[in-house]
């Protein structure tokens, strides 16, 4: 047990302590006694509504089994099923048409359209490399990947070859861009010119800068007619900070580290140094952009993405002795570090406006973002900010958010500036939602059906119809495969084609790639074509995926268990032995994956569902884990600090993994973390 120091009533780690009061309240010119005091009023006040709202949840989740099983066998009939919903609370009327009032909101946000990053906080330099991703070089981009369709480079150097096909390509998107820039290098005219100065031009077009940059004399410039040494995208217009899904953080230490990255990135003096290639190298985060008069951010506007209301941390115990809920000590310490940019304590300040933008995960309905909007009430007066100071984001990803959407962006209409979608954590929760209502389809299959199309275009929808647009993002989820950029490509222009005007991208320089999307569709002039249409009803968004009879063949059982258990493995053993909550994972067919949380909860719940209802057994579910195993284990083989699963059935990381598919039914929302923090405290002890 950590050594803890009383701080009003509250148990507080005692690290944990002399951070808050050192680095994060002092230098805000808060009275030390005064913010404990409030801080614990607070605590007082929020924690017995967060325990009641998670009780609800599962009181709703009772009565919706209960329903399913009374009727099992039976096709279920919508009419009856939505009247249901309504008669138990899980579906509330929809308000009154309104318009969201959310002021003070950076043009990152509210009137640009482009690529946003997903970041795991405990890991500096991969910190440090999304912030920097506000800019990222086409060249490096194109040469690197397969989005550029040509031989791969020759290894030794640099390859004229490849750079010729890569000048090319460059060359084709800037001619489709912004016409006539050629002209402009020349002193022509060219109406998309913003700025120029010696070896430097820049373009912008649909609210996104392009740089061109000369330098005969560059071993690339050289090569080029014109001399051009790189072209440079704006790319990466904002970054989520993530306390989240992506982090492994269980206990005092974990979240001390997370908050000072944190701390760090916004004050703007976070710096990490590593080895490349036998080269001490130390990267910090980049200035600002000066073209004459006009200055540009040199990185991504950054939101902080706080835990969800259902964990509590060991950090601080209140003083029944349990442990706070993790959220709400999220809101006060990421909100009070937020408010350092505010005080002007920052080396390169986060926005224009002195906003905090936190985004809210994992909540279930109206109640829980209303509640949300009063905590951050809460911690706006403990930290004296104005009102609606705190900015929040609200992901959709839980079904009853999806069913309740414009109710719930009424809850925060005067702080909400992000609502998006998320495919894996929304098909967990349509599977533990609906977990005794039947054998739910194939997972591949779970893409192609009625409730996620509904599901993406009511997201947009309503947050049109609520005047998001202008004022907040509307965003879409990740594309997971780092190395498959030209597939990338192919696909990803389907989310501002949407109408959504921030999407998620794995790398830095996916985000240089995703970037070009937003040059080639006008996303705001999207969002004014979609305005006027209705949205999609209740009706497929609230249709169950479920299998019409369960007669797949062993070979399509096995096959889908071996999908789903590896995909839990890979995840679950850098989880609990190394405290990794991001990584690029190889799935099944060996394609690297940038995994986090979202996709244990669906591939554990989808086992559970299938075991509950017969369509395999313990022993064919145990044969899969066990064969899978070997298959991670050979997989990691090339990790020094990877330890194996096979002949390690007793250890925490093979036990985490039989705990989430054999007790998957019973977890509060089917998700993972009641679980994964519980192994990796014993690992860790």
């Amino acid at each position: 047990m950590s050594d803890r120091v009383e701080k009003s009533g509250l148990q507080v780690d005692a690290a944990l302590a002399a951070f808050i009061e050192n680095e994060v309240v002092s230098p805000l010119g808060q009275e030390l006694n005064k913010f404990w005091a409030g801080f614990a009023v607070l605590v007082e006040r929020f924690v017995p509504v967060n325990r009641a709202l998670l009780a609800k949840r599962e009181d709703l989740q009772a009565q919706i089994d209960a329903w399913h099983v009374a009727r099992a066998g039976q096709p279920i009939d919508g009419g009856e099923y939505q009247a249901f919903l309504r008669e138990i609370g899980y579906l509330v009327p929809e308000p009154a048409p309104f318009q969201v009032g959310t002021q003070n909101v950076d043009p990152e946000i509210a009137t640009m359209a482009g690529p946003q990053l997903v970041v795991p906080v405990l890991n500096a330099r991969f910190l440090l490399n999304a912030a920097n991703a506000r800019w990222g070089s086409l060249y490096d981009a194109y040469y690197g990947t397969d989005a550029l369709d040509a031989a791969p480079a020759r290894p030794g150097g640099y390859d004229e070859v490849r750079g010729a096909a890569v000048i090319a390509a460059v060359r084709k998107f800037l001619n489709s861009a912004i016409p006539g820039w050629e002209a402009a290098l020349s002193g022509g005219a060219c109406e998309y010119l913003v700025a120029a100065k010696p070896g430097g031009y820049l373009f912008r077009h649909n609210g996104l800068h392009i740089e061109v940059v000369v330098d005969p004399a560059h071993p690339v410039g050289k090569t080029d007619p014109l001399g051009i040494a790189d072209v440079l995208l704006e790319s990466a217009l904002t970054t989520i900070c993530d306390l989240e899904d992506s982090i492994a953080a269980v206990d005092a230490e974990d979240k001390l580290n997370a908050y000072r990255n944190w701390l760090g990135v916004i004050r703007g003096d976070l710096a990490e140094t590593f080895d490349k290639g036998g080269r001490q190298m130390t990267r910090t985060l980049n200035g600002d952009r000066t073209w004459g008069d006009l200055t540009l951010s040199g990185r991504s506007l950054l939101f902080v993405r706080n835990v969800g209301h259902l964990m509590t941390n060991p950090a601080i115990l209140l003083a029944d002795g349990s442990e706070i809920p993790e959220g709400i000590m999220d809101a006060v310490v990421t909100s009070a570090i937020g408010a350092h940019d505010r005080a002007g304590l920052c080396k390169y300040g986060n926005g224009r406006h002195g906003s905090i933008y936190i985004v809210k995960p994992k909540q279930h309905g109206p109640e829980e973002c209303a509640f949300t909007n009063d905590l951050f009430d809460a911690v706006e007066d403990l930290l004296g900010l104005p009102r609606h100071t705190v900015k929040v984001g609200v992901m959709d990803e839980e079904r009853r958010t999806s069913a309740n959407l414009a109710a719930c962006i009424h809850a925060v209409k005067d702080r909400i500036v992000f609502i998006n979608t998320g495919f894996l954590d929304r098909t967990g929760d349509e599977i533990h939602t609906s977990m005794k209502a039947g054998a739910m389809i194939r997972k591949a299959d779970m893409k192609a059906s009625s409730w996620i199309a509904a599901y993406e275009a009511r997201n947009v929808q309503i947050g049109l119809s609520c005047g998001l647009s202008g004022k907040a993002q509307i965003g879409k989820g990740m594309w997971a495969a780092p190395d498959l950029m030209g597939e990338m490509m192919v696909q990803k222009i389907g989310h501002p084609k949407s109408g959504a005007n921030t999407a998620w991208v794995p790398s830095p320089t996916a985000a240089t790639l995703h970037a070009m999307h937003y040059h080639a569709v006008d996303v705001f002039a999207v969002q004014q074509e979609l305005a006027g249409k209705p949205t999609p009803g209740l009706d497929p968004l609230l249709t169950v995926p479920l299998a019409q009879g369960t007669n797949w063949s062993d070979e399509e059982v096995r096959a889908e268990l071996d999908n789903n258990a590896q995909g839990l493995l890979g995840y679950v053993v850098r989880w609990i032995d190394q405290g990794v909550g991001c990584s690029k994972v190889p799935d099944i067919n060996d394609i690297g994956l940038m995994e986090d949380r979202a996709t244990l909860r669906i591939s554990s719940q989808h086992m559970a569902n299938w075991l509950l209802h017969g369509v395999c057994t313990k022993e064919q579910v145990m044969d899969s884990l066990r064969r899978m195993a070997a298959k991670v284990d050979a997989q990691n083989a090339g990790d020094p600090l990877y330890e194996p699963l096979v002949g390690n059935e007793e250890a925490p990381a093979f036990r985490a993994a039989l705990d989430l598919v054999f007790k998957g039914v019973e977890q509060p929302s089917g998700y993972t973390e009641p679980l994964l923090h519980q192994w990796r405290r014993v690992k860790k002890g």
